[in-house]
């Protein structure tokens, strides 16, 4: 696989853990130079040495449209190509309540990272793939996008928002070798799924017929055959991850 992808540069949001990394080491290994976004400074760095020496570190906000264009312009201009754009930067917000008790404040922040982020990244990095008629951007969704998860109303309808991006996007851009694509993981074991209460892990994890968590290293394989050269003719799609609970 590394051969396909030499010389391309990858951009990973929420890198500095979880997902995100899983993902940037997968890539780093197979030659992509990868770009690490996070908004947690200390733990990026500590990241990327994890990822490896040639790994670049952006401590940035997504949500902050300034600092998205700031940061993919600098690394556009210092590889001269961006290839790849991993959105796995993600929030729950508060969890196992119900809507009447969902604070607006909270929706509002679980969508300005899960959606307006996920938007202001791609939309930065569109123009640089443009220039070259290839790019390959994977929106990280969820399973509770498409089929909701009680209790959890902000990150659910947020990574529905993210899939409908995905379909709109792959749209707009699949005559320009340009894919879009989602991944929608059910239960993974990461720090973000750590912090959750018991209840709503077991929620979750109870809807899986293979009745276990997903891994990060099943994640990051699939991520890197959605973003690479030879998954050439699928866009607008949200791949499952799910292990089995979505069928279709």
């Amino acid at each position: 696989m590394s051969e396909q992808f030499k010389g391309q540069v990858a951009i990973i949001t929420g890198a500095a853990s979880g997902l995100g990394l899983a993902i940037a080491k997968r890539l780093h290994a197979v030659g992509v130079r990868v770009a690490m976004f996070d908004l947690n400074q200390g733990a990026l760095q500590a990241a990327s040495q994890e990822v490896g020496e040639n790994a670049a570190v952006f401590p940035a906000d997504i949500t902050d449209e300034a600092q998205v264009s700031r940061c993919v312009t600098q690394i556009g201009q210092r590889f001269g190509r961006i290839d790849i754009l991993v959105n796995s930067a993600g929030v729950t917000g508060r969890t196992n309540v119900k809507s009447h008790e969902v604070e607006l404040a909270d929706f509002r922040w679980v969508f300005e990272v899960n959606v307006v982020g996920s938007f202001l990244t791609s939309r930065s990095v569109l123009p640089w793939m443009l220039e070259r008629n290839y790019g390959r951007i994977l929106h990280i969704a969820s399973v509770s996008g498409k089929e909701g998860n009680a209790g959890m109303l902000a990150y659910s309808a947020s990574k529905a928002a993210v899939i409908g991006m995905t379909k709109a996007q792959g749209k707009e851009y699949a005559e320009t070798g340009i894919t879009v694509n989602a991944l929608a993981p059910a239960v993974i074991r990461t720090p973000m799924v750590e912090a959750l209460p018991k209840e709503q892990v077991t929620y979750m994890t109870d809807k899986i017929p293979m009745r276990r968590c997903g891994t990060l290293e099943e994640v990051a394989h699939m991520a890197a055959f959605i973003v690479s050269p030879g998954a050439s003719f699928t866009t607008g799609f949200t791949f499952d991850l799910t292990g089995g609970r979505a069928t279709y």
